[in-house]
């Protein structure tokens, strides 16, 4: 048993961290904001304790991590550093961790945490259980687990801390531009990280920038490609669900289904599958699993307002507003749909803002709001307003969300971003 304090626990990797170890029979104790947030539910329900910044107790013998939200100047790692205990980074302390498991790396520019959590959900197993780290906060791990399916992330080349027997990579785009300086740099990073890994890369074969890596790793594509090893057809849309058949070496396994919409979630079962095939689990309980996937926190989650649909997500790049805006149609055909968008950092609004324009084009009318910003970026050179003389109609949201909505009926609302988008949906929401 070890005892850990984790700097910025309430952070999503940082609580789906401290869960794990609690999991493994370990004393954990963190450090935030006072401020409450979703992913501190889970630390409260297994009572660990959770203080203000600056004022945890310490100790030499504990084990400290810190989120990479923080830089070496934080109050808190000064602290600890003036008091002689030696501190770990997140990335580099799970890299650590993972070298006692089987491990199985989700990374891709995007739809890494539904894929992350997908391939949890269809591996479930008693007789097999692993430990999982999921990036929308949610963590488990279990004593007699061998195998560790984790969210790998690419910002600032954290992901070449580990050293995975098995990575996953949904896709390449170019994001993260406070520190990406091109698309080429990003796809660097991902073939230095293919390197790493050890036994099996399972790779989204449809996406132009995956095929321009040079992958070393026995690899398996997968995607609705012909020139894909693993490949979907046949999509169908019936009974609140999404209905394809799965061909493995041209030949048909089975038809399988998810209750979930669009093509990307397709690629995301696809991605698990693959796991699936080469660590040698039983497909037809993979299936089972498939079907029940009710998905993870923040992503295309739904209530009711009125008689409207509102979908909370945390698109927050172009391409994944694209892919929200396709699910919606596919799930509700014929709707009104209307987008209420967050930017999130002053930087991707800046070096993407053209593509932003025209991924939000997608919805049928769309609302803004403030940009938000970062611990790292506060400030920066545009504002919402160069966003919305991009898009014809566009409206900034007022101080008052329900008047700006309350002509909507029969409508799918759905609030996009990665900030604290969710403040106006519970203002639209309250009771």
């Amino acid at each position: 048993m070890g005892s850990f304090h984790l700097i910025g626990i309430k952070g999503s990797g940082m609580s789906a961290l401290a869960q794990v170890l609690f999991d493994l029979n370990n004393n954990v104790q963190g450090e935030d904001t006072e401020s409450f947030l979703f992913t501190q539910s889970a630390l409260e329900s297994r009572n660990i304790p959770l203080y203000s910044f600056e004022d945890a107790p310490l100790s030499p013998i504990m084990t400290v991590i810190a989120s990479n939200a923080f830089d070496e100047n934080h109050p808190s790692i000064v602290r600890c550093k003036e008091m002689g205990i030696p501190v770990h980074r997140y990335h580099h302390f799970l890299g650590e961790l993972i070298k006692k498991y089987t491990s199985i790396a989700v990374t891709g520019s995007h739809g890494k945490t539904t894929t992350t959590g997908m391939l949890v959900h269809a591996f479930i197993d008693e007789k097999q259980p692993c430990i999982s780290l999921i990036g929308d906060g949610t963590g488990n791990g279990h004593p007699h687990a061998n195998q560790f399916i984790f969210e790998s992330c690419e910002y600032k080349r954290h992901f070449l801390a580990y050293q995975p027997d098995i990575a996953v990579i949904t896709n390449i785009d170019y994001d993260h531009p406070d520190y990406f300086s091109d698309i080429e740099d990003v796809r660097n990073a991902f073939e230095q990280m293919t390197s790493l890994t050890t036994k099996h890369v399972i790779a989204c074969g449809d996406d132009h920038q995956v095929r321009l890596l040079n992958i070393n790793t026995n690899t398996l594509y997968y995607g609705f490609g012909m020139n894909n090893k693993l490949r979907a057809s046949d999509l169908t849309v019936e009974n609140n669900a999404t209905f394809f058949d799965v061909f493995y070496n041209n030949t048909k396994i089975d038809r399988f289904s998810i209750p979930s919409f669009g093509r990307h979630n397709v690629l995301n079962s696809l991605a698990t599958i693959g796991v699936a095939l080469v660590v040698d689990r039983d497909l037809k309980t993979i299936k089972t699993q498939l079907a029940t996937f009710s998905g993870v926190k923040r992503r295309f989650t739904e209530k009711v307002w009125g008689n409207n649909v509102v979908i909370d997500d945390y698109a927050h790049h172009p391409s994944e507003i694209r892919a929200t805006l396709e699910a919606a149609r596919s799930k509700y055909p014929g709707k009104r749909v209307v987008g209420i968008f967050q930017p999130h950092t002053f930087s991707r609004l800046e070096r993407l803002m053209d593509d932003f324009a025209h991924s939000l084009k997608g919805a049928d009318e769309i609302f803004l709001c403030p940009i938000f910003g970062s611990a790292r970026e506060a400030v920066g050179n545009v504002s919402i307003g160069d966003l919305k003389k991009r898009i014809p109609n566009a409206q900034l949201l007022s101080d008052n969300i329900t008047s700006d909505l309350s002509s909507y009926s029969d409508s799918i609302l759905i609030f996009m971003g990665a900030g604290d988008i969710q403040k106006y949906q519970e203002q639209l929401l309250q009771p």
